[in-house]
């Protein structure tokens, strides 16, 4: 793998993480949301118009645009694992934005992640 894919594949990862947090900001803001058919409208438009949410489907949209340009040039096999990289940027900023735990086991857990991505990374 060339390192501009790899740029095309990390840029598209840190996108899809930028993404879900800014959608967990939203949300912060306006709590545990429940929904029926009574409030289905009232909360779609609570939550579409939050500026966070809206800023991470945009995150989100720009995200699949690049992941596609970096499928074009490498393995899917090899592609999509990359993806948990994600896993470990999200638990790190969760645990930095939001105070989220990361207990001992969040953090054997990050470790395979990331040995498994350098063994990937390496075929």
């Amino acid at each position: 793998m060339t390192l501009g894919t790899f740029g095309f594949l990390f840029t598209g990862i840190l996108l899809n993480a930028a993404a879900q947090l800014l959608l967990k900001a939203g949300v912060r803001n306006l709590g545990e949301l429940s929904l029926s058919l009574d409030t289905f409208f009232s909360t779609a438009i609570s939550v579409g118009t939050q500026l966070p949410i809206i800023g991470g489907l945009f995150c989100y949209g720009i995200s699949v645009f690049v992941w596609i340009i970096g499928l074009s040039r490498v393995d899917v096999t090899i592609a999509y694992p990359m993806l948990s990289l994600g896993y470990v940027i999200n638990a790190a900023l969760a645990w930095y934005l939001f105070g989220e735990v990361m207990s001992m086991q969040r953090i054997i857990g990050i470790t395979v992640i990331l040995i498994g991505v350098w063994i990937l990374a390496r075929s």
